[in-house]
């Protein structure tokens, strides 16, 4: 079944998207072939208390809104499998699952500033908020990207965290398949859904050497290829999205000529890719850089239609204040996506966090919202380059 939507690109203008999306050549295309470019936002749900971020601050609808006016299309809707596995077995409803996370004397009373902002009903579960996500991110015309980020639920991510490759501590390959079998057919029903990312930066499992020896593209290809099929088998509509190696800044596979996009979901396979500043690569001039993308996986895009496909830089970011944008690293970016009509996801919206990684109300200084999620952080940064990246 065809959804017309109306998706705001400019504050007067809107263009008309009917899912589902597929793939031609390095394009996305909708059903009626107009080409579609992603341009969007993180909203992360994959820590500890295992819901989407900012709900005690803002509702959801409010925050929905607040995402509307930055003139985006879709959000990349983070879990972890750690939620699924729960959800299946029906242990713990949402009001548990943040008791549990924030500790009984602050997690009470964060609940209740939660439900008194949302109105949840009483024993309302945590995928019921998904839900609930998904269903105002449906009215207000935002497509939904749904990631799964990473196993346990955590703040993400380093070698050494258990979640790193297929068989680390946490990341147990089969509960990884079932869960993603369980959420492709749940989300299904979600008015928006567009797309999957089976997994968030893959990368080397510093702390299991003797898992280190399967770190490689066989291993990948054959994991993510068992993923995807299942993926596709039970949303056939949805573009799967596969994220490479080394926290997903590598894609050489693709570029070398040794990926065999013929094996995978025909017009619905796309790629993802991360970059952040990471103040080595000392970027002088945007046409290194550029070429430094393209060698990376981006390249993808160039080949010719037959092997050509589309990437997504689904995470970058930078602080909100009001200088960092000026630096080379974003605004080569910017010329990059604006040169190669190139979607992107800017990591983060969440202008704090319940928890992470210990402190308990963290602020998120690259957040686009401020900490309490009632307005944008920094106006500058959101004129002179969100607002112009997503027109």
């Amino acid at each position: 079944m065809y959804i017309a939507l109306l998706l705001s690109f400019f504050p007067l203008s809107t263009l008309a998207i009917t899912i589902p999306l597929s793939t031609s050549g390095a394009s996305f295309i909708d059903a009626t072939g107009t080409k579609f470019n992603y341009a969007g936002v993180n909203w992360p749900g994959h820590m500890g208390a295992m819901i989407p971020e900012g709900l005690q601050y803002q509702s959801i609808a409010s925050i929905v809104q607040s995402i509307k006016k930055l003139n985006m299309n879709v959000v990349r809707f983070t879990y972890s499998t750690q939620m699924v596995d729960e959800a299946i077995t029906g242990t713990v409803d949402a009001k548990s699952g943040v008791l549990k996370a924030l500790g009984e004397k602050n997690g009470a009373p964060i609940w209740a500033k939660i439900v008194e902002k949302n109105r949840f009903p009483e024993g309302v579960t945590r995928l019921q908020i998904f839900d609930k996500v998904a269903e105002e991110l449906g009215k207000a015309g935002i497509l939904v990207h749904l990631d799964n980020h990473i196993s346990k639920a955590m703040w993400c991510c380093g070698g050494n965290d258990g979640n790193a490759w297929f068989g680390d501590r946490d990341f147990d390959t089969e509960r990884w398949i079932r869960g993603w079998k369980f959420m492709a057919n749940h989300t299904k029903s979600w008015p928006t859904l567009a797309s999957y990312g089976l997994r968030n930066e893959l990368r080397s499992p510093d702390g299991n050497a003797n898992l280190k020896s399967t770190y490689n593209w066989d291993v990948w290809t054959r994991h993510v290829k068992n993923a995807a099929q299942t993926v596709n088998r039970e949303n056939p509509n949805a573009i799967i999205f596969l994220s490479g190696l080394g926290f997903d800044t590598d894609f050489s596979i693709v570029t070398n000529g040794k990926f065999k996009k013929e094996e995978w979901p025909t017009k619905k396979t796309a790629l993802e890719l991360h970059r952040y500043d990471d103040k080595k690569n000392n970027i002088k001039e945007c046409s290194g850089f550029a070429s430094s993308l393209d060698r990376s996986g981006w390249g993808a895009m160039k080949l010719e239609s037959s092997k050509a496909m589309p990437v997504v830089m689904t995470e970058f970011g930078f602080a909100q204040d009001g200088k960092a944008f000026q630096t080379p690293y974003a605004q080569c970016l910017k010329t990059y996506f604006k040169q190669n009509k190139a979607g992107w996801i800017y990591w983060v919206l969440s202008g704090s966090y319940y928890d992470r990684s210990g402190k308990q109300d963290s602020d998120e200084e690259w957040g686009l919202l401020k900490h309490d999620w009632s307005d944008v952080r920094d106006n500058r940064t959101i004129s002179d380059y969100i607002m112009k990246l997503s027109r």
